[in-house]
């Protein structure tokens, strides 16, 4: 586990266990939304962008925590693993929600600089339809991965893996 690829739905908990993960395994943590974003929530372009992911997938080794689907194909050409929190939706609706409520206003630790945390309805419905509209294609890709794909289904699953790397 070099290059490590931690995907799946927001809410699931990707960016609490990629940082738990580098932290057993000292590999360095890279966060999609901060690298994707700019102040105000406002996306990059697609050309820089698409620089910028070249720089952070050139590296030797690395955890990447996010999905950014456009991007998925160049990233798991790269990752040696890819990790899938397959929670279920209500979960990850749980934790949104949590999450919005305890950090309003606030930036996250694996955001970009000014952009806080906020509730957003198209959001929640995107959360609320993951895995019936992005799950099948995600699936798809894991499949033709040449990789090691490994997927928890539940929280405990990924503390157990995480307990025994300690």
């Amino acid at each position: 586990m070099e290059r490590v690829l931690v995907i799946g739905s927001p809410g699931a908990g990707k960016s609490t266990f990629a940082r738990a993960l580098a932290q057993l395994t000292s590999l360095p943590l890279i966060h999609l939304d901060a690298e994707y974003h700019l102040p105000g929530w406002i996306e990059r372009d697609e050309a820089e962008w698409s620089e910028k992911l070249d720089c952070l997938l050139a590296a030797d080794r690395w955890i990447i925590d996010g999905n950014y689907g456009g991007s998925m194909d160049r990233r798991l050409a790269r990752a040696d693993t890819a990790i899938l929190l397959d929670y279920p939706t209500a979960l990850c609706l749980w934790r949104l929600f949590k999450r919005v409520i305890t950090l309003n206003g606030q930036v996250r630790p694996d955001a970009a600089p000014g952009c806080p945390e906020r509730f957003d309805w198209e959001f929640v419905r995107y959360v609320a339809n993951f895995r019936r509209d992005k799950n099948p294609m995600l699936q798809q890709r894991l499949t033709r991965f040449p990789g090691r794909v490994i997927r928890f289904a539940r929280p405990a699953e990924a503390q157990a893996f995480l307990d025994r790397l300690a």
